[in-house]
Order: structure tokens, then C-alpha cells, then sequence
């Protein structure tokens, strides 16, 4: 196991400071990386920072950082896509990945050489994708009771918009009971 970096060994506040300053466009890594030792030598901290381990710690937040916005803009996308009410459509397509993840480790798996050696993991990693296929019909079964239950909240608060007005516009109650029940489909 690889030993912890002096960053990783900073303390909560410290390692804030560090974030802030390298966010900070008009601080270099240099400026950062002297300013915080500064700060580490006069808390009595005996380590100190390399140039090197602000820079490696440096890219890969911004590589996290790009990834999470990258991820951000194709949930916008997609949302944007699939309308107000999503939820249905977002669990079909998140369900959609899953399946086609699930089918390319189960064709890996295929591959794989059978011997003494592997074979737990091998049945290790098929629990792991049977259980995974089933929770996925499940969510998927869910998903389709809950976009029926969307549809049907919808399609009743029509029919009580239209009753409203079909009294408002003065129709006895069977008048405005009758185009309710149009609205419904149940006339």
C-alpha cells in the first residue's frame, strides 16, 4: 500500500488553505506551496510540502473537477431532454447503462480462465452481477408503476380543471360529470 502524501497528512484547515489558494488564479502553485509551508512551520508542523506533491494534488483535483462538470453538463442534457418530470424516464435510462455495463462484464467473465486459483472470483463477480440484473428488474418495475402513477395523478387533476370549468360555465353536475369521465376515458 502506497504511504499517504505529505497532503494527505495536512490537517482539515490547512489543507482548506491549500484549496483556496490554488483556486485563487493570481496565486501561483510556488506562492501556495511557500505560503503553506509558512503556515505549517509556524504551527510546529514538522513536514513541508514539495513543489511536486502541490503539483500532482493540483491536477488531479482539477481532473476530478473536470470530470464532475463534465458529468454535470450531460445531467443537464439529459434532463433537459426528458422533460419536467423525469423521473421515470431518468430511472429507465440510468437502468439502460447498468444493463449494457452488466452485459460487458458478463462477457469478460466469459473470457476469463478457469482454474482453481480464480474460480472464487469468478463466482464472487457473478453474485455480484446476478444480484445487480435483479435489482435492475426491480428499479425497472418501479419505474413503470411510477410513471403509470404520474400519469394517472395527471390525467385526474384534468378531469377535476375540467369539471371545475364545465360548472363554472354552468352545466349541471351529470353535464360537467360527463366530460370528467370523457377526460378519464371511462365515459
Amino acid at each position: 500500500m502506497a504511504k499517504p502524501s505529505t497532503i494527505d497528512k495536512l490537517p482539515g484547515d490547512i489543507l482548506e488553505q491549500l484549496q483556496e489558494l490554488l483556486r485563487d488564479p493570481r496565486v501561483t502553485q510556488l506562492e501556495a506551496t511557500a505560503r503553506i509551508n509558512e503556515i505549517l512551520e509556524a504551527e510546529g508542523h514538522e513536514d513541508r510540502l514539495s513543489k511536486s506533491s502541490v503539483n500532482r494534488y493540483d491536477l488531479s483535483m482539477r481532473k476530478a473537477g473536470e470530470k464532475l462538470q463534465q458529468s454535470r453538463e450531460v445531467a443537464k442534457m439529459w434532463i433537459g431532454k426528458l422533460g419536467a418530470a423525469p423521473q421515470g424516464q431518468v430511472g429507465n435510462l440510468v437502468n439502460e447503462v447498468l444493463r449494457t455495463l452488466a452485459f460487458e462484464l458478463s462477457l469478460k467473465l466469459q473470457d476469463a480462465e478457469l482454474n482453481e486459483d480464480t474460480v472464487p472470483d469468478v463466482i464472487s463477480n457473478l453474485k455480484a452481477l446476478s444480484l445487480a440484473a435483479q435489482r435492475l428488474e426491480a428499479s425497472a418495475t418501479l419505474n413503470v408503476k411510477r410513471e403509470a402513477e404520474i400519469r394517472k395523478q395527471a390525467l385526474e387533476k384534468a378531469a377535476e380543471a375540467v369539471e371545475d370549468e364545465a360548472r363554472a360555465q354552468g352545466m349541471d353536475a351529470d353535464q360537467a360529470d360527463f366530460w370528467r369521465r370523457k377526460v378519464l376515458g371511462v365515459a
